[in-house]
């Protein structure tokens, strides 16, 4: 394992980022209230750099006009197709009952009342680690690293003859 040291902690207040160049790779340095942790900067949907994205939370509503905002400054989505990875963890997260994409069948009816039907029902149980109800673990993980405080450096570990 190869330390490299990134930064001074007071360059990167908290809930920004830095991103620098580690052993011939991009990675993101996150602040989150104090945290520091480490992304790098290749989205392993297709590659995008997934650390300039849009960093967030996760909005939720059970009633209309009643919003709960959770893991406020936690979610970063990838700038070229939106995926949203968990910053401490690089999981990816999704609502499966709510795709970003569908298709949908077309058909022409003769002149009847036509009734929309609900939509069908997520067919996963209860995720205890989902950043909000009802989302499941998607299909990617970002590739992570440990990051250390020493004194007032930033060390990032990265693994002898990783990609």
């Amino acid at each position: 394992m190869a330390r490299y040291v990134v930064a001074r902690a007071e360059e990167i207040p908290p809930g920004e980022r830095k991103l620098v160049d580690v052993a011939n790779r991009s990675v993101g340095i996150f602040n989150l209230g104090g945290e520091y942790f480490a992304l790098r900067n290749r989205c392993p949907h297709q590659a995008g750099p997934v650390c300039q994205g849009r960093v967030s939370g996760f909005v939720q509503s059970t009633t209309p006009g009643e919003y709960l905002y959770s893991r406020k400054g936690e979610i970063l989505r990838c700038p070229w197709h939106g995926w949203e990875f968990d910053i401490r963890n690089g999981q990816s997260w999704y609502d499966p009952v709510r795709p970003r994409v569908r298709r949908y069948e077309v058909a022409v009816a003769e002149g009847s009342t036509l009734v929309a039907e609900p939509p069908p029902a997520a067919e996963s149980e209860a995720d205890p680690d989902a950043p909000a109800p009802g989302m499941v673990k998607g299909p990617y993980v970002a590739e992570t690293y440990p990051v250390d405080t020493e004194g007032q450096y930033l060390i990032v570990e990265i693994p002898d003859g990783a990609p």
